[in-house]
């Protein structure tokens, strides 16, 4: 089975839409008005759940318009929305990708953030920006010394050192 372009922006209008009506509910329990002190609890959710399903249904209305029209005048070869909306040949791609950032997570989790970055950056600069391994360790590494330098030393915001932190005697 393949999936259709507009067949993706139907299903992703209505679930982000569903997402803001579920966010309009949640906002309405913590009351969404001004009280005496400024505004209660839900009031900015409820107006940024107002915009989201205002935006998912101008999403779901122009995919259905654009359906619609390209049934009945030859579509843009380039703007197809009978198109698939993810071809055989990048879907490999997209589950390195997916596969890859699932690795991250269980990494951080496990080793902390920092190590999981540098091995997550490393890895995705050698397989799929051609850099050589030790060029991608070293980007790793410089981008993970750059997020402890502007989390825990400039805002002092700890992150996950996982096994790090005791060995290293930090906190």
């Amino acid at each position: 089975m393949t999936v259709k372009r507009y067949q993706a922006e139907i299903g992703t209008a209505l679930v982000t839409g569903g997402l803001g009506v579920a966010a309009i509910i949640g906002a309405a329990e913590l009351g969404t008005g001004w009280g005496d002190h400024g505004p209660q609890a839900g009031y900015f959710p409820f107006w940024v759940a107002i915009v989201l399903v205002g935006a998912s249904l101008w999403n779901l209305g122009r995919a259905i318009v654009t359906h619609r029209q390209a049934l009945r005048t030859p579509p843009d070869p380039l703007d197809d929305p009978e198109d698939p909306f993810l071809p055989r040949d990048h879907l490999g791609r997209v589950a390195m990708f997916l596969a890859a950032m699932t690795a991250f997570v269980i990494g951080t989790l496990m080793l902390g953030l920092y190590v999981a970055a540098t091995l997550y950056i490393g890895w995705s600069a050698w397989r799929q920006g051609g850099f050589r391994p030790w060029i991608g360790l070293s980007l790793g590494a410089i981008f993970a010394v750059a997020l402890y330098v502007i989390f825990e030393v400039t805002f002092q915001i700890p992150l996950l050192k996982g096994p790090l932190e005791p060995l290293l005697g930090i906190y």
